[in-house]
């Protein structure tokens, strides 16, 4: 595949990868543009390779602020979705042929916020698990299977900013160069080790899949609240966490950026009543300034609480209980997991797969925890079906998951 650019090497050192081999693209941002994009991928053939910039760090929202698309005949575009009215074109050619994503999980939903839906998916990450390769992200990977070396310096940039410097470009388009190539090699890949049909399932899957529900107490997850003590303390947590939510979802403005985990903790701990004594606060005065009367306020009224509406100081249970209490208060689930682990990993090592990839660990969890009422291989498989887990998964591990959790 080093025939890709003129610049490879006689020896096996790899190439710095610093410009796209047609140049780097125009930015589209107008409806026309949309269009002439569209009509350019519908005269390419073959799958289009896709990628997305989002803000994480900096906006609230996940959505795209720059899509990338690349398909053979055709070449590299660079999309910015915000200020286009009509990306119907685009639908339309996308609508059809496979996509390649590095990651797709990742860019699936800020997608799919623009009415962008794959009717078929090859992600390269997922692909290179299935094959067993120790580092799969896409830099590694550019490395290791076409000799090219991928920098990832602006990965963490705000692209929510405008106008986009020229270098974010050519790192944007240098994101999709080599996708379709990197398929290639991959699909040859799954084929050599029998796994084209896992790919398979595992891609459709990941396409289909459903956003995961909320989660019901969000703020319990604020860095640090294991230092909190007390119903009255966490309500504070709870308040400051929900005014920091809602401020940031209107201002659509990370959390982190308006006000920190350890402000929070540290507001919590302390329960100011006014604003000298939350600025004495070091983390508040490092963030928190601007906002202060809001959350003078979330803390007034956590203050005001009635002892019934306090938190409770233990999370509610969702699922089985932390394992690491099983075998002493659950010593049977305790020895059925272990049980089930070990035939995990043993099928894991057989077929060459990361053991999280064969199954989810938390499929196992909950049939270690609760096995069906009459255990069989059926029974068992219909179990872990419940849990997300697909036919080939089932396939190689019901019957001996059976076996495990018999007595």
């Amino acid at each position: 595949m080093q025939e890709l650019h003129d610049d490879t090497p006689l020896d096996d050192s790899p190439v710095p990868l610093t410009n796209p081999r047609e140049g780097v693209p125009d930015l589209v941002d107008t409806d026309a543009g949309v269009a002439q994009v569209a009509a350019a991928l519908t005269a390419g053939h073959g799958p289009i390779a896709i990628d997305t910039e989002r803000a994480s760090g900096f906006r609230y929202s996940g959505r795209a602020y720059l899509i990338q698309l690349r398909r053979s005949g055709a070449g590299s575009f660079l999309v910015d979705p915000i200020g286009i009215d009509d990306l119907a074109p685009l639908r339309e050619v996308l609508t059809g042929p496979e996509w390649i994503l590095h990651a797709a999980s990742q860019d699936l939903p800020c997608l799919t916020e623009l009415e962008l839906h794959p009717s078929k998916l090859f992600d390269t990450e997922l692909a290179a698990r299935l094959c067993n390769f120790e580092r799969v992200g896409l830099a590694p990977l550019t490395k290791q299977l076409l000799g090219y070396e991928l920098e990832k310096q602006h990965s963490a940039a705000d692209w929510s900013s405008r106008p986009l410097p020229h270098d974010w470009l050519v790192y944007a388009a240098l994101d999709v160069e080599l996708l379709i190539e990197l398929r290639e090699l991959l699909v040859a890949e799954l084929k050599e080790q029998g796994k084209s049909e896992w790919a398979a399932e595992e891609f459709a899957y990941v396409a289909t899949a459903p956003p995961p529900p909320p989660r019901p107490q969000p703020w319990r997850r604020t860095s640090g609240i294991h230092k909190v003590r007390g119903a009255r303390a966490l309500s504070r947590v709870r308040a400051l966490w929900e005014a920091r939510d809602e401020l940031a979802q209107d201002l659509d403005r990370a959390p982190s950026k308006l006000l920190t985990d350890a402000a929070i903790v540290e507001a919590a701990t302390a329960d100011p009543t006014d604003y000298s004594e939350l600025m004495s606060l070091g983390s508040m005065r490092r963030r928190g300034k601007a906002h202060a009367r809001l959350w003078l306020s979330a803390l007034a009224k956590a203050r005001k609480l009635p002892n019934s509406q306090l938190p409770p100081t233990t999370p509610p249970q969702d699922g089985p209980p932390a394992t690491h209490r099983w075998s002493d208060r659950f010593p049977d689930a305790a020895e059925r997991l272990a049980a089930s682990r070990a035939v995990v990993l043993q099928e894991a090592q057989t077929h060459s797969l990361p053991p999280e990839n064969l199954i989810a660990p938390a499929a196992v969890r909950a049939l270690a925890w609760q096995p069906p009422h009459q255990i069989s291989p059926e029974a068992v498989a219909q179990l872990l079906k419940s849990n997300n887990a697909r036919n080939w998964q089932v396939e190689l591990l019901a019957d001996k998951l059976c076996a495990a959790l018999r007595p």
